[in-house]
């Protein structure tokens, strides 16, 4: 299941001042360039960085230029989920060792912007917040796919003890799932459905059974995704596309897919009264889905949106024994980041999450 080509592995020593970046220019059009090393400036570190997760944003820029709304204007370098090593430190940074082993949390807010007292603490609702790796702003926000990239110290994640650099480039998908789950009711105890088991999906089964669900059903057309949730501790799994149907009556159901054709049957099998959480990304344009059931059941559908700092919960949950590793399908190096791309975007090769080895030592990333 594993990809481990190793080819054109990337010698930093070589290039002191140059480093490699995974930059996309525009839909289909994605180059491994080189750019200048950054220098930390007063308040930041430097990473060298080890490991990458490809995302399904990051996807959606290489294919189409856009994800979401947000639309590629000028060549960005991708990546949000991310891990490495303290390279270098800058003025006014205390507390922070070189080497230490860190991820980062993506996010940064862009102003003063007050959140009103029924949001308060949900930053991840800011009106402006620049993003790793986003082209919602411009100039855009470069991402991690790169050997090195400065990063505000306040930003820095240390990992735990023993958990390694690849591991922690998961934290921030760990930390959407554990966000998705805490917009839900308290879920031990609860028999819970997630509808789609992509890399998200079977990340939120594993989320699901930390925090104490009785039974975890997951729901997909692709059986190599359904074998993911399994592994990720899924008790029952539903293969759409076998004809199989969605079990009625689930209290709790996330829904991972953001395919609008699923809401119908989803809103189906939830419960009357239930919850439904909505963690898949829908299109930011119109499209027809049957939503009748949202009314005669009375279901509670929210959204979930990223994360506020629950990527400090998910390097804990990894540190007290949630393993993550079966969600990783594929291992490419840098110089191989379009291979790697179109492997992400191919629900036949894998179903799980594709890794950037961006540097480090050749095997693992701790």
């Amino acid at each position: 299941m594993t990809d481990t080509d190793r080819t054109d592995r990337t010698d930093r020593t070589d290039r002191a001042d140059r480093m490699k970046a995974v930059v996309v220019h525009g839909a289909g059009d994605v180059r491994v360039e080189e750019r200048p090393v950054p220098a930390p400036g007063p308040g930041e570190v430097l990473l060298a960085l080890e490991w990458g997760g490809i995302c399904g944003s990051d996807i959606g820029y290489w294919r189409h230029g856009a994800t979401g709304t947000a639309t590629l204007r000028h060549p960005m370098i991708l990546g949000h989920e991310v891990a490495g090593r303290v390279a270098a430190v800058g003025p006014g940074v205390t507390g922070v060792a070189e080497n230490t082993p860190a991820t980062v949390h993506p996010a940064a807010p862009v102003g003063d912007t007050t959140l009103p007292e029924r949001l308060a603490g949900r930053t991840n609702l800011l009106p402006r917040v620049r993003y790793f790796g986003s082209a919602a702003f411009d100039p855009h926000t470069d991402g991690g796919f790169c050997e090195y990239r400065t990063v505000p110290a306040g930003r820095l994640r240390p990992l735990p003890d023993g958990l390694s650099t690849e591991l922690g480039a998961l934290a921030e998908p760990l930390a959407v799932a554990l966000h998705a789950v805490s917009r839900a009711p308290a879920v031990r105890g609860r028999s819970v459905l997630v509808n789609g088991a992509g890399p998200i999906g079977s990340l939120l089964v594993g989320a699901l059974r930390h925090a104490g669900a009785a039974r975890v059903t997951a729901a997909d057309v692709a059986p190599g995704a359904l074998k993911v949730a399994r592994a990720m501790g899924a008790d029952e799994t539903c293969d759409l596309a076998s004809g199989q149907e969605l079990p009625a009556d689930m209290e709790v159901v996330f829904e991972a897919s953001g395919a609008p054709g699923a809401l119908g049957p989803v809103l189906r099998a939830t419960a009357r009264g239930g919850r439904l959480i909505q963690v898949g990304n829908l299109p930011g344009t119109p499209a027809p889905a049957a939503l009748g059931d949202l009314v005669t059941r009375e279901i509670t559908w929210s959204g979930s949106y990223r994360f506020v700092e629950e990527i400090d919960d998910a390097l804990r949950a990894m540190r007290d024994g949630l393993d993550v590793t079966p969600v990783i399908s594929h291992r490419f190096d840098l110089g191989e980041a379009a291979r790697a791309l179109a492997v992400a975007a191919d629900p036949a090769a894998g179903c799980g999450k594709v890794m950037l080895r961006l540097g480090g030592p050749a095997e693992g990333g701790g």
